[in-house]
């Protein structure tokens, strides 16, 4: 989705909301609940994300003391000193699976870890996500929102005519919200060149019981429905 107001010189995660990027303000919501070490999957002009970070201004967004006409400048708070990034080249037309791929050496050590899109923001509460996701069996999650957008879902007859139109946000209808928890498991199933977020093929770790099968069936109704989100076992 093009960015009212910006070019496409700026990868999404460098948009900025005052002064900082988005990227910045995602790390920061992950710095807050006390997770700062960063792997960053870099693809389209990856190069204005690392050289944001290689010149990063402390005094943009924290105050400083400023003496000898500039020569001596003493920080009262740092951002970022915590931080540690790494930088990964993913390439420019990786799909999300790739990308993860490509990054597993440095996450392998880990028994879960957390993913994001790298474009948006949210106050989901994110111990309880994670808690939330330690409970249960499941490989990967993901946070689902509803849509905020203006569209309209249009119901029809078979004739044309018009039957109902409800504004998207009160369809009932769920979008991914571009957070996720995995385990490093999750690298087992992810084949060359998979996609992450349209294979469905969910992978949990219960028996595929009738009770199972019938909780994640698909009725999506589409021509390369298997009839399930759950993938295949090997």
């Amino acid at each position: 989705m093009r960015l009212r107001g910006y070019s496409d010189d700026v990868p999404k995660p460098m948009v900025t909301i005052g002064a900082r990027p988005i990227l910045w303000h995602l790390m920061k919501y992950y710095a807050h609940f006390g997770h700062k070490d960063f792997v960053l999957c870099l693809g389209y002009k990856g190069n204005a994300i690392k050289d944001y970070f290689l010149h990063y201004d402390e005094s943009i967004s924290n105050n400083f003391v400023w003496s000898e006409g500039g020569k001596n400048v003493r920080f009262l708070n740092r951002d970022i000193d915590d931080w540690t990034i790494t930088f990964v080249e993913t390439g420019t037309s990786a799909n999300i699976g790739q990308r993860l791929k490509a990054v597993e050496p440095y996450v392998a050590s880990e028994d879960m870890f957390l993913a994001n899109y790298g474009d948006g923001l949210s106050d989901l509460h994110l111990p309880t996500m994670i808690e939330t996701f330690r409970q249960s069996s499941a490989i990967a999650s993901l946070l689902l929102v509803q849509p905020t957008g203006s569209s309209d879902v249009i119901h029809t007859e078979c004739d044309g005519i018009v039957r109902e139109i409800t504004p998207l946000s009160r369809t009932g209808i769920w979008i991914n919200g571009g957070f996720f928890v995995m385990k490093t498991d999750v690298f087992r199933h992810i084949e060359a060149g998979e996609e992450l977020a349209y294979e469905y093929n969910l992978v949990i770790e219960d028996k595929y019981t009738p009770a199972i099968k019938k909780l994640y069936a698909c009725r999506c109704g589409t021509r390369r429905c298997n009839g399930t989100f759950l993938a295949a076992r090997r």
